[in-house]
Order: structure tokens, then sequence, then C-alpha cells
């Protein structure tokens, strides 16, 4: 029994004494594991698992509290095939009232300026007619869920803001103090969409936007 009680003991001193891997190894050997699973099964694994959200916005001010308590998750993916079945089920940009917000985002990144991988980012914004931002709208999804932006692991996703008189597209990134990078994904969005010359991207500081209580005035670049 003693013999048994030591041997048990020892075991336990080695797991201690390892090394725990750090936790992107971890989530990098998951996501492996997950693709081939999904492969296994005949699937076309995505490079990142996605979630749809839904937002009917109230008039007023934005609180936390509130804005929270409207988003709605409606569906993830983490395949090809798994990405149609939800899109071809989701409403249409032009049936959807006003105000409204849809919103594509990687999964385990909540559409607030305030979680942990967007309160240090910000977003590009575009401007759109109403009767060409679905058109817009659903080549950018395109773009994301197939991995077609350059600098796509500092995105965090998209957001199409259907308003009264105009939708508002905006891509959200990570870091807003990398001047760099922020460049880097307004021209990757330029380049993917086509966009038509004369079309103007802003862009704001997800800190500015929780000091001003908004999200698409007071921009601090334009290109």
């Amino acid at each position: 029994m003693e013999l048994a009680e030591r041997k048990e003991a020892e075991i336990k001193a080695a797991a201690a004494a390892s090394p725990s891997p750090p936790p992107d190894v971890d989530a990098e050997s998951e996501e492996r594991e997950r693709q081939a699973r999904e492969l296994k099964a005949g699937l076309h694994p995505l490079k990142n698992k996605f979630v749809f959200w839904y937002t009917r916005r109230t008039t007023g001010v934005r609180t936390q509290t509130s804005y929270e308590d409207n988003i709605k998750r409606i569906v993830g993916f983490s395949t090809v095939e798994g990405f149609w079945v939800c899109y071809c089920h989701l409403a249409r940009p032009s049936s959807l009232p006003s105000p409204t917000d849809l919103h594509l985002f990687k999964e385990g990144i909540r559409p607030l300026w305030e979680d942990s991988a967007n309160c240090n980012g910000g977003k590009w914004i575009i401007r759109f007619k109403k009767v060409v931002s679905g058109r817009f709208w659903e080549d950018l999804v395109m773009a994301l869920v197939g991995d077609q932006l350059d600098g796509g692991d500092n995105i965090c996703g998209a957001v199409l803001s259907i308003r009264f008189n105009e939708d508002i597209l905006s891509v959200w990134n990570r870091n807003a103090s990398d001047h760099q990078a922020v460049m880097a994904v307004r021209d990757a969005i330029k380049r993917q969409l086509k966009l038509p010359h004369g079309y103007v991207m802003e862009y704001k500081a997800h800190d500015a936007s929780l000091r001003d209580n908004s999200s698409y005035r007071n921009t601090s670049l334009r290109g």
C-alpha cells in the first residue's frame, strides 16, 4: 500500500513539475483537431469559427447594459457547409427594419467595444446608399469567412448597421495604435470590395466611441 501511495505521489509531482503549454498553443492544437475531425467527416473546415449576431437598436443614449441585452446570437459555424446553411436562412439586409445591426465575428469575440479582443482596437467605416449596401455586405462576409482579407488575424469581425437614410459597414480590428496595421486593413478592404472611386473610408478607435457614446461620429482618419 505504501509503495502504491509513493508511486502515485511521484506521478503527481512529475505532472506538477512539467510546464503547461501556453494558451495559444492549446488553442492552435484544438483548431487543428477540429479541422481534422471536419475533414474526416467529409466537410470543408474554415480557418476560423464565426458567429452571426443580431441587434435591434433602441433609440436614445447607449448604455453597456441595454446594448448587451439587445445583442442576440443567431448561429455559429466552422465549415463551408455550415456557413451556407446559416447564410441562406438569414434575412436579407433590405428586409430588416431600421435601426438594426448585423454582426459577423470570430467565435469568442463579442461585438462589443468592451470585449477584451476589441477594447484596444477600432473600426474602418464605409457609408453606403441603401440600394447597394447588401451587395457590399455579402462581399465582405465572403471575404471574412474565406480568409481573403490580408492581415486577417488582426480583424475581429464586421458589422452592417442599417439606418434610416443610409447603411454603414464597419470592419473591426484589434489594435488602433498600430498605424501600419490599421492602414493595411483599410487597403485590404478596398481591394477586396473593389470600392468605386469616391467612397470615403473613416476610422474610429473604440475608446473614442466609449467616450462620446457614438459609433460613427467624430472619426479620426479618412482614407
